[in-house]
């Protein structure tokens, strides 16, 4: 492992069910083929995975429900260094037939000027390359047009070539990003994607967007109910598979 493979290297939890030695084999089975796991801990008590490594969450989670099994993400890295972004249209919608959501950004700080950008995009409406971007403010109360300038510009595309699993008229897609940023700078800025080259806003119906909150790091977050709710997180996870939150 090259001195910057290890400096990029961050941990991140799950929250997946297991009750015994013989799950954590499965687990780490399933997981195997999964490039950029640098080591596997687990919690069996506490039903908690621990990856380290250089991979994204997504594909943490696809992997382990290809394999029959789910897992919500609980933290990343260090603390103050995580953020997500939840990615909605701003076209009009049947809400009692739809979700606005078509996509997820999750940001996670592994070094002094370098954040990976784990994106998954579903439910967009052509097939092809998208870009992202991260836009001056986090005002979404319009949709795209109203969130600024652009701060900052991801140069590689996210393809979206394959069917969505929530209509098959529809396109879904991922990439695993890298910026010379800090988690610090972006919070309450906006995370945008356009079907446009050039990141110009042309209408919101190529362009989805979002505000870039903090979320948890490492062991911030382990309730198992929400005091909120009432909810257990899992009641919380089905809801937000509902609302196209994977």
């Amino acid at each position: 492992m090259t001195n910057e493979e290890s400096l990029n290297n961050f941990e991140a939890t799950y929250a997946t069910p297991m009750h015994c030695d013989g799950c954590t084999k499965e687990i780490s089975k399933c997981l195997s083929g999964v490039n950029g796991i640098k080591e596997l801990k687990f919690d069996v008590e506490k039903q908690i995975l621990s990856v380290n490594g250089t991979v994204a969450p997504s594909s943490i989670i696809n992997a382990l429900q290809t394999c029959g099994r789910d897992a919500i993400i609980r933290g990343a890295g260090k603390p103050n260094s995580s953020a997500v972004s939840i990615l909605e249209t701003h076209e009009k919608i049947d809400l009692n037939k739809d979700t606005p959501v078509r996509g997820l950004a999750r940001i996670v700080e592994v070094s002094e000027n370098c954040t990976f950008f784990d994106i998954t995009l579903n439910g967009v409406e052509k097939a092809g390359k998208y870009w992202a971007s991260i836009h001056e403010t986090g005002d979404v109360s319009g949709g795209p047009s109203t969130t600024g300038d652009v701060w900052y510009k991801f140069e590689e595309p996210i393809e979206c070539n394959s069917k969505s699993d929530i209509d098959d008229r529809l396109y879904s897609g991922k990439a695993f990003l890298k910026a010379p940023l800090n988690v610090w700078q972006l919070i309450a800025r906006s995370f945008v994607v356009t079907a446009n080259k050039d990141h110009e806003i042309q209408g919101s119906k190529d362009s989805i967007c979002g505000v870039i909150a903090r979320s948890a790091g490492i062991w911030e977050n382990d309730k198992q109910v929400c005091a909120c709710s009432g909810k257990t997180i899992w009641q919380e996870r089905k809801e937000a598979l509902q609302r196209n939150i994977k």
